[in-house]
């Protein structure tokens, strides 16, 4: 994986002389954010038990992923202090934090920042940026710079960062899915990463609520000449089914399963946005362009965008007249 190794000395140097470490990773996080920022923070504790490391997200923890080590330990945005170093983790533009109005000083050097990330329009805004777009999540990037820095890890940091591949490949079944992502899988596996624990709380363990949200989506898919499987829920959806924003995690997948579809896309209603994810398991469509029509972005396959607004149903109908059989005459056969 091409991380240039005077990145990696300069992004040691900043942790080595930060009293406090700060890692941040994005809003409505995922299993790649929350592993990441829980890996990043836990490595760091683990190599200097001196520095106070702190945790820190826009949106609370998802219920699916309190089982890792430290998950309550998040915190909202910091309370930042001068001699602190950052780490941002999995986002691919400052906005993404949705603290780049409220902490502008975490993007404009006031503070040093290294941004680890795996998202190809990634700006570069960080101190020092260990971004590589061809990984398949950034818990991968994070056992290369572990590897980089001379790290130990321990089980729960191993799970963590576990956490992150799989979820970000869709259980190692995405297209993503490398023999590097392999041999980094087999890594965290000999450094005691718990995998059944993941398996069961990722993909095994799902609220009432949350399937009956995926069962909205599910009922409201339409496919649309352009070859795309779309479905959409509101904020009447979430409230009907006592379902968080986060639930909605994973429903896409099924929607991506109808066949033949170029891309599949659900849309969903919070907070005066309207948030898009997009998908697509073929080569020639490219959803982080479609999405960056919307000012989103991500990647080749997986993409998404937000938009202030909400969604209004359009329901079109179309009447044809059937042809009409003759009746026969008596004594026809």
């Amino acid at each position: 994986m091409p991380l240039a190794s005077a990145d990696v000395s300069k992004a040691l140097s900043l942790i080595q002389k930060a009293p406090r470490v700060r890692v941040l990773c994005h809003r409505n996080p995922d299993g790649d954010a929350i592993g990441a920022l829980l890996g990043a923070g836990l490595m760091v504790e683990k190599a200097f038990p001196e520095k106070q490391i702190s945790f820190h997200c826009k949106d609370p923890v998802p219920a699916s992923f309190h089982f890792l080590p430290a998950a309550f330990r998040v915190e909202g945005p910091p309370a930042l202090q001068k001699g602190d170093a950052v780490i941002i983790v999995d986002c691919a533009t400052p906005k993404m934090t949705e603290m780049h109005e409220s902490h502008p000083e975490l993007f404009d050097k006031t503070y040093p920042v290294i941004n680890v990330d795996h998202h190809r329009d990634n700006p570069l805004y960080g101190t020092v940026n260990l971004v590589v777009p061809t990984a398949a999540s950034a818990c991968e990037i994070l056992v290369e710079i572990a590897d980089g820095f001379g790290w130990k890890m321990s089980g729960d940091i191993a799970t963590c960062l576990l956490t992150g591949v799989y979820t970000d490949t869709g259980g190692l079944l995405h297209n993503s899915t490398t023999a590097h992502v392999y041999r980094t899988v087999a890594r965290l596996l000999r450094e005691g990463a718990r995998q059944q624990a993941i398996v069961k709380a990722v993909y095994r363990n799902q609220k009432l609520s949350t399937l009956r949200l995926w069962g909205r989506v599910l009922e409201k898919i339409s496919v649309t000449a352009e070859g795309g499987a779309i479905s959409a829920v509101t904020e009447g959806d979430f409230r009907a089914t006592g379902a968080d924003y986060s639930e909605l995690t994973g429903a896409i997948d099924y929607v991506n399963a109808v066949p033949g579809m170029r891309f599949s896309m659900v849309l969903s209603e919070r907070s005066g946005l309207v948030k898009g994810s997009i998908r697509t398991l073929r080569d020639d469509v490219d959803v982080a362009e479609m999405a960056g029509k919307f000012q989103g972005g991500g990647h080749k396959r997986a993409a998404g965008f937000a938009l202030p607004g909400k969604l209004k149903p359009e329901v079109r109908w179309k009447v044809i007249e059937e042809s009409r059989k003759e009746p026969s005459a008596p004594g026809d056969t």
